[in-house]
């Protein structure tokens, strides 16, 4: 009997034991599933929402704060010239795959970036190196054609990771980064999963498994959650229930900002919208007080111009394209466009589906017919983002302080502005943070006079996570799911 008692207590001490055993595995939620997972090979910003920080460093990083800190190099020396950046390397860095990262993988990486025949997303952010040397196995020489004020902001960018040869090509599916956590398993349709690295070179997660999970509907997002199968969802896709999760002592409710400017683009180079007054009416002809309130549940900041409201560069054009459907007729009229047919083209998030109904509705009271085409993320990249073949569509740009892509007339909404080309050239030379906030102020009027696309509003950061998780990021100053502090508290 008294061993029998005994027996029970130590069962029982066990069982109690394995119940308060700290979680260490975490299920992520995620709206889109991203196309690959190389985020040196593809624009999506849901690969960098599953590898940045995660599996895939930098140079550098941003925190979540936004500032720019040390990653793979431990530090830097910036020459007096501001032409020759020297990056510190850590030491005893290896990839997933077990083998060393070294200078070399530094120089294979930045000069892949910047090559001619490149296949990143953001090959602007590598104009103006002019050389990149690997002095020893830890050290790395940066030489620039021109002094840039933002290179190491470039180099933390999800686009500038450092990879390895003998595995870049086959990144998209199985990656290979440095990051704490590896690769374990792509469900297509359905989750990725990260595992620990067991070799990390840095501060070791407390998770020790990541699963992020696709759920692209609203309803089903709340489903999840409510039922715990998912863990986290920190873009969450049903603001409208905020509210209910709110007064939930199983759940928290992170709201924050994104870098996101959500966008009604244009094709600039298709017509009628290649007449600056047909996309100067269309502006005057959109409410973004009733799309945030219809679409965001409120939840959202209106924008007049392609810069983050929390920038300390940001200025408030707003006011210029306020909602005026008597001025927007009236423009039509007088480019004659009245009755015109324009195809909107919506990708799967919320914002776009819910928002392109309530901007069609308001373009068709100004005498224009909107015709709605819904796309999935794929057919939306192709044809899009790398085809032209639209007129209008909705999206919102997470990536940082990216106001620079207007100088770039191949890309999607086809904007070809010598002006704010070489504006942009000149951005990139000054170092002056003065100089700097100048140029990034005319940067923002000039796109706003041209009415290049109608901004809409900065995404909100709407999150819903498990009451007892916490290092989720509240701001997302980039496109990620950062898990290298979230742990569970019990």
């Amino acid at each position: 009997m008294f061993n029998r008692l005994l027996i029970g207590v130590a069962a029982g001490a066990l069982m109690a034991s394995a119940a308060f055993a700290q979680q260490t595995s975490i299920t992520i939620g995620m709206v889109l599933e991203p196309p690959n997972l190389d985020p040196t090979a593809g624009a999506a910003a849901a690969i960098d929402e599953v590898v940045y920080a995660n599996l895939f460093e930098g140079l550098t990083r941003f925190a979540s704060d936004g500032s720019v800190i040390p990653a793979l190099a431990e530090s830097w020396v910036i020459s007096d010239d501001g032409l020759t950046y020297t990056f510190t390397l850590h030491d005893g860095v290896t990839f997933h795959d077990g083998t060393a990262m070294t200078a070399d993988d530094v120089v294979f990486s930045l000069d892949r970036a910047r090559a001619e025949d490149t296949t990143n997303a953001q090959a602007a952010l590598f104009t103006g190196i002019a050389s990149v040397t690997a002095v020893d196995d830890t050290t790395v020489e940066i030489a620039l054609s021109e002094p840039n004020g933002a290179l190491l902001f470039n180099l933390a960018w999800g686009d500038a990771v450092i990879v390895a040869p003998e595995t870049a090509d086959t990144n998209a599916t199985n990656p290979v980064g440095t990051g704490p956590f590896m690769f374990a398993n792509w469900a297509q349709g359905d989750s990725v999963t990260l595992t620990a690295y067991p070799d990390y070179w840095g501060e070791r997660p407390a998770l020790t498994e990541a699963t992020f999970r696709f759920i692209s509907d609203p309803n089903a997002a709340f489903a999840a959650m409510m039922a715990g199968d998912v863990d986290a969802f920190p873009n969450f896709p049903a603001p409208e229930t905020l509210a209910q999760f709110a007064a939930d002592p199983r759940f928290s409710v992170i709201v924050g900002s994104t870098e996101g400017e959500t966008i009604l683009a244009m094709n600039n180079q298709q017509p009628p919208l290649n007449d600056i007054r047909v996309r100067q009416a269309i502006t005057h002809a959109i409410n973004r007080q009733d799309i945030i309130d219809g679409a965001m549940f409120g939840y959202g900041t209106p924008i007049g111009t392609h810069f983050a409201p929390h920038n300390p560069d940001y200025i408030d054009l707003a006011a210029q394209s306020a909602f005026d459907p008597d001025t927007a007729r009236a423009l039509l009229a007088e480019a004659g466009a009245e009755g015109a047919t324009l195809r909107l083209a919506l990708p799967p998030p919320s914002y776009a589906r819910r928002g392109g109904e309530i901007i069609a509705s308001q373009l068709r009271d100004v005498g224009l017919n909107i015709e709605i085409s819904n796309l999935e993320w794929a057919q939306w990249l192709e044809q899009v983002f790398r085809g032209y073949d639209f007129d209008l569509t909705i999206v919102s740009h997470t990536e940082p302080a990216d106001i620079n892509i207007y100088a770039r007339p191949e890309y999607y909404f086809q904007y070809d502005n010598p002006e704010f080309q070489a504006l942009m050239e000149t951005l990139t030379a000054t170092t002056d943070p003065a100089e700097r906030t100048a140029i990034n102020q005319q940067a923002q009027r000039i796109i706003a006079d041209d009415y290049v696309n109608v901004y809409l509003f900065q995404l909100a950061k709407t999150g819903v996570a498990n009451a007892n998780i916490e290092g989720l990021w509240e701001n997302s100053p980039t496109q990620a799911n950062d898990l290298t502090a979230v742990r569970w508290t019990e």
